[in-house]
Order: structure tokens, then C-alpha cells, then sequence
């Protein structure tokens, strides 16, 4: 994995911050520092009830009924609370108890949640006691003692409602989140970390850089692209078009909806049909056979019915189809997250039709893509993920014979490029396996970007056929692509990234001109004029502010490029050019930074 340099705002060597499934040592403490964050919270509240109390990647939380919101005050003396219980050394003691015994002792405390989830689990049923005072359902694992927990390495973070079974009509519950580590040297930086994603959100600088916005009349999860940000999506989009025509890609477009019974044969309907809108049907009756249509959730099954409008040759293939398609998603209103989780979001999606021998080297050529495409994009932190299937799980399609196929094509491809990759069950998407880029942004963060899929299953159940050399009619395989992702969750990263300083490629104004005074603005929108004609996005500062309101007002923009125009740069033909990336460059002739900057945008480079 090639290791991305670090930020100047980032240390050189940060302070390691291993993921709780990455620590067994780490599991232990959150695991028991939420129970001991449980036992705090009801010492004193004692109408409070406790429902479940997870870890998380960087923490833990517990779900609460309580009378009354928790506020910050609470937090604190939650928190002191804790300590006194860290101090006091409880042991941490395992006991196995019959599901009997387990709701006889529930129902003496009067807990209908802990009753709820006891009818989920299967014996044997374990309790973990922090000493004789107080205890809960729970698999762990623990550490021995409350005093294995450093009081000066963990911290109580933010409030937020949840309802009970992440369903809107059941009860809402105050959910604590916190974050435990082994020593206070990591909580430290984990809270720096902390500090500088929050300056990087890409919800603040979204709105500040003036790129998209949320409408409460629209609805949450779908957001409004101003003009600077649809530069952004436009600009992302037509470098992709250029790489794929290079690759021999068709482009096709495909409607919003379709008929509910193309989901049915995809599989959608039945797999993914609550995360999906609700069917559209033009009356009850309908409603009730499920006749009607439904907002797409994939683009899949729209490309394979271009693909079988008509019969196909072997020499036709492969076909590549590709689109940039907005599907929807029905995500709930609390899993909602800026641009990284949103309701309707547009998926940079290709699906190619290629013969069994065709498939080891296509899916090379797909891998190429992406990786051109993060080269580009200056993301450099990533590793492979082979998303494959859960041999124990029932949720996915198609035959034992087809996935072991679609696996060890990813397999092979992996392997024979070098990459350094790991192997996933259970993250496979139902009708076949992934190879899932994961992205390791400045903060070390994940994300998923880029993705390719092998399948042998949509082919299968909508009848895919094409002419073979023989004459016989063979199936196909599916490779299905999507290098961005999607363009929301692509932007709100790279707006983190890239802290809002977009390369200069990517910049919704790449230069600005200043003119000194007035008498300097006509030659400063001729200037911008013929850097425009050339298609480079340039302006002219006409708000009649002085030279250094102005610079403050297009570093505050992070505008890449500033050229100062005063009476000498007018006489000499010239500007005086100032960049984010290289501070002071002097005076340069005009034509001279016009070539220059649209050598720069076009090799996505710095000026």
C-alpha cells in the first residue's frame, strides 16, 4: 500500500490509533467502559433504563430511556461518576445463566428492553457483573477489573436521540457516545484528530466555499448543487468520459424509475426492497399485487435491457455501457450524513458484458482505470478489499458454483497485480463479489471509493445470451464498476482531503485578477476574458476593495491561482502572480501564465 505524505497540519509520525476490530486489548476496554458508563448513568438517574451498549470503530455507546434529554451538566457528573467506579476496582465477573433464570432476574428490575433483547439470543445466556452492583446481558469480552480502565484515557462525547431497533415508531432513546483508549497520550490525539476533522467537515466548508445546500422543503439526503459546485461534478464527470472513451466505453442514459417487477427478476425487490422508496402504484388494488413502479436503487438492471434489445455476437463483446446515474436510497433520517450518506446520489456506473475468457483481463483494465483515476485525484492512501460472500448467510443469490468463479477472478486479478488487499465475508453485495478500494483519508479515517463487481447471477436470471464462434448461444459475465463511488460521497471527501483547497484542475475559480484600482479593471477582465476563451475558470475582482481585502478574499476562497494587476503589470503586459501552492512567483508576462496555466489544468498539476 503506497502511504500518502502527510498533511503540514498533521504530524509526521501520529500517534498510532489502532480501530477497536483491530484490538482485542481495545474491545476489553470499551466494552467494559460502557458498561461502567451504564452503571454511572444509573446510580444517577435511577428511572433510567439501559437497552444496548455496543462498541464502535473509535469508542462505544449506550441507549438510554430516560424522563428527560441528557445535557452537558449530566455528561460531567456521568463522567465523575465513572471514575469513582474505575477507582474503586470492581471485578469484572462472567456468569452463565439459563434464559429462565436470565428474565426472572430481568423482570425483578423492572427492564422491559433487557426482556426484549433476552428473546433474541440463544443459550447459553451470559451476565457480566461489575462487582455485586450492577450488571447486564451481554457476550463480551471484558477486562478483570474496573481499574484496568485509565480514568485519564477516556472521555464522554455527544448526545444524540435513537429510536429503539433503529425504528421511527418505537420509542426514542438518548444515546451517549464515548471514546476509550489505552493510554491518555491517544486519547490526546484522538481528540486532535477530532478537532481538525471538524474544521475539515465538509459540511462547514461546503457552505463556506459556497459548493451545495440542504432545503427543508426539498428533504433531508437530497442536496442542491450551486454553480461552484456543479463546476466541480462537471469537471469530475468529463475527466471520467475522456478516461473511459479512451477505453473504448458507450454511453447510454436510463430513467429515474422502472417497473417494480424489473426489481423482482434483479433481485432488488426481495433483497433490498427497505432500503428502497415506497412502490408507486396508480391504486390499491395495484398497491396490494404490487403492480406499479419504483425509484432505482441500481442502474444494473436498466443497462442489461439495453444489452438485450437485440442479440448479440461474440465480436460485439466486450460492451462496455457507462452512465452517470442518480439512483435513491430510502436511508433513514438519522443515518444521514452531509454528502457521505444521502438519499439520492449519482453513481459513476458502467456495467460490461463480457465473454468467460474476456473476464480476468476486462477486470484488469477496470482496476486500471481506478487506479489513474485516484492517481489523478492525488488519493494515494488506499488497499484492496475482497468483498466476498458469508458462506453461513442465506441472503445471497445464485449458485455455490458461480461465486467461487466471480471470487477467484478477483482473486487472480489482485494477486497479479501486487496489490495489497484482504479478504472480507460478508460485505459481498447479494448477487455477487466485490473488490472495494478503501481509502485512508489524512486523519485516518476509511472510506470506500471505488469498487468493481464479477457476476454471474443478473446475467443468469435475466436469460443474457450472446452468439458464440460455434454458433451456440453462451452467457455472458457482468463486471459491474463504479471508480468515484458515487459524486456526492466523492466531493464531500475530497473536501476534506483536501481541507477545501482544491488542485488546480478541480477549483471552481482557478484564477482570480486584482486589479490595485479601478483604472486597472478593464485590463483585468480582458485578462479573464482570454484565460476564459482557453477554458480556464478565471474572474476579475470588481468589488473595488483594496489589494489587500481582495488577497484575503480569494485565499479565504482558496483560489489557486492570484494575479495582481497595478499600473506597471498594465504598461508590461504582465501580471503579478501569487499561488496557494508556491507562495510569490513575481512578475510574469500575461500570455506567458495563460499558456502556463492551461498546461498546469490540462496535466493536473500545480501552476
Amino acid at each position: 500500500m503506497v502511504k500518502q505524505s502527510a498533511s503540514p497540519e498533521v504530524s509526521e509520525q501520529p500517534i498510532k490509533l489502532p480501530r477497536t476490530s483491530e484490538s482485542d486489548t481495545l474491545k476489553r476496554i470499551r466494552h467494559t467502559t460502557s458498561h461502567i458508563m451504564a452503571m454511572a448513568v444509573q446510580k444517577l438517574f435511577p428511572k433510567a433504563q439501559v437497552t444496548i451498549g455496543p462498541w464502535t470503530e473509535t469508542g462505544f455507546y449506550y441507549d438510554f430511556d430516560v424522563p428527560e434529554p441528557f445535557t452537558e451538566q449530566n455528561l460531567k457528573d456521568i463522567k465523575k461518576e465513572m471514575i469513582k467506579i474505575i477507582n474503586r476496582k470492581l471485578p469484572v465477573i462472567r456468569e452463565e445463566v439459563t434464559p429462565e433464570e436470565a428474565k426472572k432476574r430481568i423482570e425483578q428490575l423492572q427492564e422491559p428492553y433487557k426482556l426484549e433483547i433476552l428473546e433474541g439470543l440463544q443459550p447459553p445466556i451470559t451476565l457480566y457483573h461489575l462487582g455485586d452492583q450492577w450488571w447486564d446481558l451481554c457476550a463480551g469480552p471484558h477486562v478483570e477489573t474496573t481499574g484496568d480502565i485509565n480514568p485519564k484515557a477516556f472521555d464522554l462525547e455527544t448526545v444524540a436521540g435513537a429510536y429503539w431497533r433503529g425504528d421511527e415508531t418505537k420509542a426514542q432513546l438518548q444515546r451517549i457516545y464515548g471514546t476509550a483508549w489505552e493510554t491518555p497520550e491517544q486519547l490526546t490525539e484522538y481528540k486532535r484528530r477530532k478537532e481538525e476533522a471538524l474544521k475539515r467537515d465538509h459540511r462547514k466548508l461546503g457552505k463556506e466555499l459556497g459548493l451545495f445546500i440542504f432545503s427543508d422543503p426539498v428533504g433531508p439526503g437530497l442536496p442542491l448543487w450551486t454553480p461552484k459546485g456543479t463546476i466541480i461534478r462537471s469537471t469530475l464527470e468529463d475527466f471520467l468520459k475522456r478516461e473511459q472513451l479512451k477505453r473504448g466505453y458507450l454511453s447510454v442514459v436510463t430513467p429515474h424509475i422502472g417497473r417494480v417487477d424489473l426489481f423482482k427478476i434483479s433481485g432488488h425487490w426481495q433483497n433490498y426492497k427497505e432500503d428502497m422508496f415506497p412502490m408507486m402504484a396508480e391504486n390499491a388494488e395495484e398497491a396490494a399485487q404490487e403492480i406499479g413502479f419504483a425509484l432505482k436503487p441500481m442502474n444494473c438492471p436498466f443497462h442489461i435491457q439495453i444489452y438485450k434489445s437485440e442479440l448479440r455476437s461474440y465480436r460485439e463483446l466486450p460492451i462496455r455501457l457507462a452512465e452517470f446515474g442518480t439512483v435513491y436510497r430510502y436511508e433513514q433520517s438519522g443515518e444521514l450524513g452531509g454528502l457521505t450518506r444521502v438519499r439520492g446520489f449519482t453513481v459513476d456506473d458502467s456495467h460490461l458484458f463480457v465473454t468467460p475468457d474476456q473476464l480476468d483481463a476486462e477486470f484488469l483494465n477496470v482496476v486500471d482505470l481506478i487506479l489513474a483515476v485516484f492517481k489523478s485525484l492525488q488519493l494515494k492512501n488506499f488497499k484492496a478489499r475482497l468483498s466476498f460472500r458469508d458462506p453461513e448467510s442465506d441472503k445471497y443469490i445464485g449458485s455455490d458454483e458461480a461465486w467461487e468463479k466471480a471470487q477467484n477472478a478477483i482473486r487472480r486479478a489482485v494477486q497479479t497485480l501486487e496489490m495489497d488487499y484482504f479478504e472480507a465475508p460478508g460485505e459481498a453485495a447479494f448477487y455477487g463479489p466485490k473488490l472495494d478500494f478503501i481509502f485512508h483519508d489524512v486523519l485516518e479515517r476509511e472510506w470506500q471509493l471505488g469498487t468493481v463487481q464479477v457476476d454471474y447471477n443478473l446475467p443468469q436470471r435475466f436469460e443474457l445470451e450472446y452468439v458464440a464462434e460455434d454458433g451456440t448461444r453462451q452467457r455472458p459475465v457482468m463486471i459491474h464498476r463504479a471508480p468515484f463511488g458515487s459524486l456526492e460521497r466523492l466531493i464531500g471527501i475530497l473536501i476534506e482531503e483536501y481541507a477545501g483547497d482544491f488542485p488546480l484542475w478541480l477549483s471552481p475559480i482557478q484564477a482570480r485578477l486584482l486589479p490595485v484600482s479601478d483604472l486597472q479593471l478593464d485590463y483585468a477582465k480582458e485578462v479573464a476574458s482570454k484565460m476564459q476563451q482557453l477554458g480556464i475558470r478565471a474572474e476579475a475582482d470588481t468589488s473595488g476593495e483594496r489589494l489587500g481585502k481582495m488577497v484575503r478574499n480569494a485565499e479565504k476562497q482558496k483560489i489557486p491561482v492570484m494575479g495582481v494587476i497595478g499600473a506597471k503589470e498594465v504598461e508590461s503586459n504582465s501580471l503579478s502572480i501569487r499561488t496557494r501552492a508556491s507562495g510569490e512567483l513575481g512578475t510574469i508576462a500575461t500570455d506567458e501564465v495563460i499558456k502556463k496555466l492551461a498546461e498546469a489544468i490540462t496535466n493536473h498539476s500545480n501552476f
